[in-house]
């Protein structure tokens, strides 16, 4: 069993801020827990863009705090993210997030992420490596 929580994490190598300041994400369970999924609480400021394509990953994302608008840049679709949303990537859908407010999602990957990775200059995650 594995007990852990935001605040023992914050600012450990599992607290990853992205690099182009529009996000940061407190990991909570990864690749190495070997649960087939990892689990994430991420935050998306105020008044930033980011566009995102997981490729190699799908993601299902439950919005518990604040108001963004979803894109999805495929269809040109907009959707309104409130709390008690949910949003499933499950095509690899290229999509954007402009957050009205800062916005706390939980957010789970498959398969799991290993805990460093930040978006690439597609938007994507790399793909998962051996034992992930």
């Amino acid at each position: 069993m594995i007990i852990r929580s935001l605040e023992e994490i914050e600012d450990t190598v599992r607290h990853v801020r992205a690099a182009s300041g529009t996000w940061e994400s407190k990991r909570l369970v990864l690749a190495r827990e070997q649960a087939g999924f990892s689990l994430h609480v991420t935050t998306l400021y105020a008044g930033t863009q980011t566009t995102m394509r997981y490729t190699h990953h799908v993601e299902a994302v439950f919005c518990v705090e604040g108001e963004a608008e979803l894109t999805d840049e495929e269809s040109g679709e907009k959707h309104w993210i409130t709390p008690g949303t949910v949003y499933l990537l499950d095509g690899h859908e290229r999509h954007t997030m402009r957050p009205k407010t800062d916005v706390r999602c939980v957010c789970v990957f498959n398969p799991p992420l290993t805990g460093r990775e930040d978006h690439d200059a597609d938007g994507a995650y790399p793909p998962p490596g051996p034992g992930a």
